[in-house]
């Protein structure tokens, strides 16, 4: 199996695809820590990836919080002794209009989807340095490439985690560490299901492809480039989006 006694530490790892990449590490042998907020659901991705045959740790813990950031790697450090692979996946949105966007409603976005890769990169990339080796995938958005009205603050979160993937390549490169962006377009989850007919019609008007993509697609982006075969890649944007922005 690909990954075969790595340890691979998943934000936003609950719902969606977060826990379709976790479900993706698992069946190739990784060992999954899943992170989140939400320690019931985390638990109930856990029992699934039990039920695979598969391992799995859960760790529940606000991404906006360095501290707690820290704690749960020096934790998973303590009982697994490596990360081998981390995926900056935990997202929030608090869409509005610019004028009528509340500061928090700003704040937020930030904090989790910008501020909290920050934290878990800080947190785990020491040890991946002393390893020689280590796998770091962020997941960014197509808003963050080509902006999207009532998402100022998610669109500059995610151009700035573009920024920082970039940033961060170059700095861990001569480790052997690599650092890489996944930009997802409209993926097909609960949220897209629940839209208005006429509003899926007018996304998929503007899809090449003519169809919304899956969480086990952007789970199979961000899997290759934790294997073996993408070390060469690094800083890179792997845009995942039938063809939305090019």
């Amino acid at each position: 199996m690909m990954f075969q006694d790595r340890i691979s530490l998943i934000t936003g790892a609950s719902q969606g695809i977060g826990e379709a990449i976790a479900l993706a590490f698992a069946r190739e042998g990784a060992t999954t820590i899943l992170v989140d907020i939400q320690k019931a659901k985390l638990e109930a991705v856990a029992a699934k990836i039990l039920a695979l045959g598969g391992k799995a740790a859960v760790r529940e813990a606000d991404v906006s919080k360095l501290g707690q950031a820290a704690a749960v790697v020096d934790s998973v450090l303590a009982e697994f002794k490596k990360i081998d692979h981390l995926i900056n996946n935990a997202g929030i949105t608090r869409d509005n209009l610019l004028m009528r966007m509340k500061e928090d409603e700003w704040d937020a976005v930030m904090a989790v989807n910008l501020k909290g890769a920050f934290n878990f990169s800080k947190a785990a990339v020491r040890s991946m340095l002393g390893a020689r080796a280590g796998r770091i995938v962020n997941l960014a958005s197509i808003a963050g490439q080509m902006g999207n009205a009532g998402q100022t603050n998610y669109a500059a979160a995610k151009a700035g985690l573009i920024g920082f993937t970039k940033s961060l390549a170059r700095e861990v490169a001569s480790r052997g560490i690599t650092v890489n962006a996944v930009a997802p377009g409209f993926i097909a989850t609960a949220m897209t299901e629940n839209l208005p007919e006429p509003i899926k019609k007018m996304f998929l008007d503007n899809i090449p492809l003519q169809r919304f993509g899956t969480p086990d697609e952007v789970a199979a982006a961000v899997k290759f480039l934790c294997s073996d075969e993408a070390g060469y890649i690094t800083g890179h944007v792997l845009q995942l989006n039938g063809g939305m922005y090019m």
